[in-house]
């Protein structure tokens, strides 16, 4: 399971670090895609790729399309270099808005990868969403 949040460096070539943690649960080759509905990066196991590919080939067919268009397309299997980078490809740099900075974030099964503005403005979108949400846990 992922957990944390941390700041990372992107270098010039558009790699990043993960954490050491987050690479050990995502295997030696992972996935990387657009966010669900967000503007960021997700990183998955190929297990969990795989499982989440097979679930949108049992949508109906309108629904299945637009997902592979916008998840299973943008999807690039990675593997950590020696340093335990890894490249993001430009296009998806570019649609989570992901410069020099970003910011790696545990969900469970999955990791997202996030521009700090980016993120901060999503979070204070979320305030009503957020609240509303702990009171359905009863906290």
């Amino acid at each position: 399971m992922f957990s944390g949040m941390s700041n990372h460096s992107v270098d010039s070539k558009g790699r990043i670090v993960l954490p050491a943690k987050f690479r050990e649960e995502l295997g030696e080759s992972f996935y990387i895609a657009r966010g669900f509905g967000n503007a960021c990066i997700q990183a998955m196991s190929t297990e969990q790729f795989n499982s989440i590919s097979a679930k949108i080939l049992e949508l109906p067919a309108d629904k299945a399309m637009a997902l592979q268009y916008t998840f299973t397309a943008t999807a690039v299997e990675v593997s950590p270099n020696a340093s335990g980078r890894v490249m993001l490809p430009q296009t998806l740099r570019e649609f989570a808005g992901i410069e020099s900075d970003a910011l790696v974030i545990g969900m469970n099964n999955r990791i997202e990868i996030w521009s700090g503005k980016r993120f901060e403005e999503f979070i204070d979108s979320q305030k009503d969403t957020i609240a509303e949400a702990l009171t359905l846990l009863k906290l």
